[in-house]
This record gives C-alpha cells, structure tokens and sequence, in this order.
C-alpha cells in the first residue's frame, strides 16, 4: 500500500494503517515543492560572510547560542551536533515505535518549515521502505528542546554514524551504506538541528500507545462481559435510561457495546438470585466510559501534534521570515501521555477486580475455578498475578509531566519530561494487555462452569477461539503458559478501524 505524504490532515484510522500494514511512503508533489522552496530560501540567506547570526543555523545551540560560527563551518557544526547529542542509554526502541518515528519525522519535515533538503526527506523515506531501523534508546530525553538525544540516533545513520537494524541484523550504519550502495549525507546548515529538533520520539510513543489502548478498551468490553455472565450477573446496569441520566459520552458508548456483547446470550436472560452486582460489574460504563472520554481528548492531542511543525527556528520563505520560538515543548504531550496511562491503569484496575471476584467460590462457581479444589489450586495465582501487575501500574501511573529540571546552563529551564511519560504509560499499556489476558481465562473457565447456559454467540465464538490454544483447566497446569496465548489472541485477533476508533 502506498502512502503520500502530503499537508492532507492525517487521522487516526490511517495511523492505524500504517501501525498495522506494509506501507511505502512517496513524497507528493507539493511536499516537494514546499521542501525546496524552503531550502532554496535557507542557502540564498546564509550563502555570504556577512549574514546575521540566527539560532541553530550559524550559531551555536542551548546556551552556546550567542556563540557564531563561520559559513565555512555549518556543515561541520551540523555533523557535531548529532554527534555529540547521541547519548541515549537504557533499553533499545521497539522496532514499530523506530518506525513510527521516521515516518512523523517525514511528515513533520514535509511541511517546508525546517529548511531540511529533499536529499535528506527522501534518506529518511527509503530507511522507512527498505525496513531499516535505526538503533535508539529509551533514556535521554526531556522532551523539551524536542526528544534531542533518540532524534540524534534516528538521524545518526544518514551520516554514516550509528548502528540500524537491517533484515533482522543489526549492522554498523557504515556497512548499511555499502549493502545500499549509498554515500553518507553531507548536511547543510540547519539540516542537524532540524533533524534532532521535535517531538518524534514522544509522539510515536503516543501514538503507538493510544492505538493500543483503543484496542484494549475494545478488549476490556469483551473480557467484562464475559466476567458479567461468567459472575451470572444482573443486565440492569447496563439499561439505557440510567445512562441517559447521565450522558458522558463514554459511558453511553460502553454501556451500548456491553448490552451489544451479550445480545442473545441465555445466561444473561436469565433469573437472578442476587439483588445487585459488586462495582467492578455493576460500573463497568460508568469506569469504562471514563477512560473513553479521556482517550477522545488525548486523540485530539496526538493529531494536532502528528499535524504539526515541531522543530526549531521555523522558517518562513513566504513573509521572508526565520522565527525562534519553542515548538519542540512536550507539554502537551506529556500531560496528554500522563493522562492516558491513569486511565488505562484504570482499566486493569477493575478488571483484576472482577477477577477476584470470579475466584471467591459464590455464585455457583467452585473456588479458584477448579475442579476439587484444595488437591488443586486453579487459577488462585492468576489473580496474584494480576494484582501485582495493577499494583506496579499504580507506580507507572504517577505522572511525569509535574517534574521539570534545570538543563544547558538555565537556558533550558523548564522541561515537561514528556519522554519519560511516554515510556511509562508504554509500560503501563503492556502491563493492562497481561491483566486482560488474565481475566479473558478466567471468565471463559467461568462460562464453562454454567454449562449448558451459553453466553452470547458472538462470545462463545470467541471462547472457541482461546480453546484452541488453551484447554479447559480441569487439574492444575503452568498456567504461564495460558496466559501466553491469551495475549497471543488478543494480539492476532484482527480488529476493524471502525470497531476500535468510532
């Protein structure tokens, strides 16, 4: 599939495409004309001796910026600034989130503000085509000044510096060029900064994260109803008119896609001894929905940055203007990434309760959802599991963004950590997948045991599913091994944009 990059707003849904198929990107005509009309007006300003020393492009960078550097010197003054500013540690970048951030850092360099040259733009696409993975690490970026340090290493290779993966191997980006046949760019003024300069490395996690999360609300309706039929629990939680009372628009939604789930399943149908449900059941919507909500407003967030123009000068050929401001501030994002992860840890919050529930032994359900249990221990520990992962959450869930720390000599002087929040709620999302995964093997073990009562067509199909991979527990077992396949199904299980986003 063919993706142009153009100055067309891009959505979610083709994010989403992106994330989940083989792309090719191609520049449109107008992203190249917008690229070089840019340029041209960079190198016709900056050709002489005599011009005004202006940030980032003949000075130097941070508090060095009153330092100025000679024409003869920019090509090397770029050169140094990737090189000196590569200085991440910690774990290495998920190959998607590398992925990710070469294709917003073309689309933000599309948009013929950074003075970056075609040359460098069309590197970038073919690392992006040809499946080459620049080398990043987690650790090194406050999110202001942009995400200095990985946007360093992203762009390191297009200098012939660094390392990338290349058809599974991770190689010298010196080899990579001769397995290319490429010579390493020479960059122009400016080109450096404009590289290292933005927001890519927070916003692909943003992105990246805020798919995954769609997807796992989705899930966390099909686990909970399951759970609610599992627990044999009342359907007037779910009426409508006790939502209508209250209409956020999430938990409207989830309270539709909860009563959606169990359309025609006869446990749901039937009559219940017990009066009322606990919260983890009964509040579904209202907890849910929340989370929803909190997802909309962070959509809204990630597309106005995926939009926009995050590095620094930004350049003006039109209004013959080069203007320093402050773009690259992660603020947004850091708060937005903050936000996303307490409300996702919320979701598995309440899924742990609901598995906690299934294993209490009431309801007509033995204990631990085993058979002779006391010889058998069940599922007892997959709720341990569960509430250690929550309880992790809880401390991933802190936010990042209230910190801020002096940097480059008080030039820098407030930062909004938003890397660090991005990595976090990275955390913070797989960790949900683990408690859902979870809970998806408690409740279908709890399905079973109100045989010959069925659930809903739609979720006994999809109990099939799992048992395909993970039989019904019947005497004890290593249940690591189930809740491996329970994420493997939730992970291959192909869910439709419009499913998960609208």
């Amino acid at each position: 599939m063919e993706h142009l990059i153009s100055s067309k707003l891009l959505t979610l849904e083709q994010l989403y495409n992106i994330v989940e198929q083989p792309v090719k990107l191609t520049l449109s005509i107008d992203a190249k004309e917008r690229i070089d009309k840019c340029r041209s007006y960079l190198d016709d300003r900056f050709s002489g001796e005599d011009a005004a020393a202006t940030y980032g492009i003949n000075t130097g960078f941070g508090s060095l910026c009153n330092t100025h550097i000679g024409p003869g010197e920019l090509q090397q003054l770029q050169h140094n600034l990737l090189m000196s500013h590569a200085c991440g540690t910690g774990d290495e970048v998920a190959q998607e989130i590398v992925r990710m951030m070469l294709f917003l850092k073309i689309q933000s360099l599309s948009y013929g503000h950074s003075g970056i040259s075609r040359a460098v733009v069309e590197r970038l696409i073919a690392f992006f085509n040809n499946e080459i993975y620049p080398v990043i690490y987690e650790q090194g970026s406050l999110g202001a000044s942009g995400d200095l340090a990985p946007l360093a290493h992203l762009a390191l290779p297009l200098i012939g510096k660094g390392e990338v993966y290349f058809k599974g191997e991770k190689i010298n980006a010196a080899v990579l060029n001769e397995k290319m046949g490429w010579e390493p760019l020479k960059l122009q003024s400016k080109e450096g900064l404009a590289l290292i300069n933005g927001t890519q490395f927070m916003l692909a996690f943003a992105v990246y994260t805020l798919i995954q999360s769609h997807k796992l609300w989705y899930w966390a309706h099909v686990t909970g109803a399951m759970s609610v039929d599992a627990f044999d629990c009342n359907l007037s939680p779910f009426d409508k008119r006790i939502h209508l009372i209250r209409p956020h628009a999430g938990q409207l939604r989830s309270s539709d896609l909860i009563l959606s789930l169990l359309e025609d399943s006869q446990i749901a149908v039937g009559e219940k001894v017990n009066v009322q449900d606990p919260y983890s059941f009964r509040c579904i919507p209202q907890v849910h929905g929340a989370t929803w909500d909190t997802l909309q407003f962070v959509k809204r967030t990630v597309l106005t940055e995926v939009n926009s123009v995050t590095d620094n000068p930004n350049i003006f050929p039109e209004s013959e203007a080069i203007i320093s401001g402050g773009n690259f501030h992660g603020q947004p994002l850091a708060l937005a990434l903050d936000y996303l992860g307490i409300a996702m840890a919320e979701i598995a919050s309440i899924s742990e309760r609901r598995t906690f529930q299934l294993m209490s032994g009431t309801r007509g359900l033995p204990a631990f959802l085993v058979n002779n249990p006391g010889l058998n221990s069940g599922m007892m520990i997959l709720q341990y599991t569960a509430a250690s992962i929550v309880s992790q959450n809880k401390q991933y869930a802190t936010p990042a963004s209230v910190d801020s720390i002096v940097s480059s000599n008080g030039q820098e002087d407030h930062v909004s950590m938003g890397a660090n929040a991005a990595t976090k709620t990275n955390r913070i999302i797989k960790n949900v997948q683990s408690v859902l995964a979870i809970e998806l093997l408690a409740a279908a073990q709890g399905i079973e045991e109100r045989h010959p009562k069925k659930t809903s067509a739609f979720l006994e199909h999809l109990k099939s599913s799992l048992r395909v991979s993970v039989s019904t527990l019947d005497t004890d077992r290593v249940l690591h091994d189930d809740i491996v396949k329970a994420k493997q199904m939730m992970e291959h299980t192909k869910l439709d944009a419009d499913v998960i986003f609208n």
